[in-house]
């Protein structure tokens, strides 16, 4: 049997550290079968759409995708791909989980966190129109059905994991009704789920409050522009975005994606450390119910990370994006 996988390379250094995470995904043995397409400004200049139709069609095949970093204009040019593939195909659930590597060094050691997005609708719906010349209006939209289904996707696998607390993260002193709303949806759920700890933090505060003691929380459940900048401030404590994998989980498909951006500067100099990606992937073998080629690899990349002989640049060692796949590989096999 071989797992059809849609492979997004994505753009700027993602076609190395995607394929450096083909290669340890393969080195388990398991069979896969990629089906690899463009997105954005490469995927414009070959079929002139920056989605082509042929990787919609491939998703509603396979169901499952794996992709790297694409670069977006910002104030112009074409919509986020990463938003236009979450809200194609519902992935309403946004997975980050933020915890520290063995032998990196951080100010905050031993974070073990989780973070789960709303990820079709809030801001992020980018319903904006220009009202008047200079005066530009953009909408939030939250729904109950949207708030309950994350909340209920965040408690699940609370109890599943042994995860015993949960925060809400919210705006709701100042944005009554739609905070409010996901407020009252996170609540309702919470009553469901008698053995989790549940409480609700103001996003504000709670910046604060994870910057002096990330270790108060467990599980953090937010909408969506919330989540997109608490996960990127939670990568910092287990050394930065390049480190940590992410996760878009709908009712029967689900993109597994790194977090981090392009890094055109870097590009194809076999700089780039593949660790995100290959984090991510690890969330697809355990979404596959692969989990024992899961912790061959993690136990292996660990390996790697806790004896700092193969390390990138970026996390303080000289080895390329091929070599560290190399040593991955090498520590899987037991050399």
């Amino acid at each position: 049997m071989a797992y059809a996988v849609t492979l997004i390379p994505g753009d700027g250094i993602g076609p190395e550290v995607v394929g450096a995470a083909v290669r340890i995904l393969e080195a388990t043995g398991i069979k896969f079968e990629w089906e690899r397409f463009s997105v954005g400004a490469d995927a414009f200049e070959e079929s002139g759409e920056y989605i082509p139709k042929e990787l919609i069609e491939s998703i509603e095949r396979t169901r499952l995708a794996l992709k790297g970093p694409v670069g977006t204009p910002i104030g112009s040019g074409f919509s986020s791909v990463n938003v236009a593939l979450r809200k194609k195909f519902e992935l309403y659930a946004n997975f980050r989980p933020i915890k520290n590597l063995p032998g990196m060094e951080t100010k905050y050691p031993n974070v073990d966190l989780i973070i789960f997005r709303e990820n079709t609708e809030g801001l992020y719906s980018g319903i904006e129109h220009e009202v008047v010349p200079g005066v530009v209006e953009s909408l939030k939209i939250i729904t109950e059905k949207a708030s309950t289904r994350i909340s209920k996707h965040a408690f699940a696998y609370a109890r599943k994991f042994g995860r015993k607390k949960i925060h809400s993260i919210h705006k709701a002193n100042i944005m009554k009704l739609s905070d409010g709303l996901f407020l009252k949806c996170s609540r309702a759920v919470a009553k469901d789920y008698p053995d989790i700890e549940y409480a609700e933090h103001i996003v504000d505060n709670t910046c604060m409050q994870l910057v002096m003691n990330p270790y108060q929380y467990d599980v953090l459940l937010m909408e969506n522009l919330y989540g997109d900048i608490l996960s990127d401030l939670c990568a910092a404590f287990v050394g930065g975005l390049g480190l940590v994998p992410g996760a878009n989980i709908g009712a029967d498909c689900a993109l597994f994606e790194a977090v981090h951006g392009s890094a055109p500067d870097i590009a194809g100099k076999n700089l780039a450390n593949p660790t995100a990606v290959l984090r991510s992937s690890l969330l697809m073998l355990d979404y596959l119910g692969e989990t024992k080629a899961s912790a061959q690899i993690t136990a292996a990349l660990e390996k790697v990370y806790h004896e700092k002989k193969t390390l990138t640049r970026d996390v303080g060692g000289n080895a390329g994006t091929s070599q560290f796949a190399d040593a991955v590989i090498a520590a899987m096999q037991g050399a």
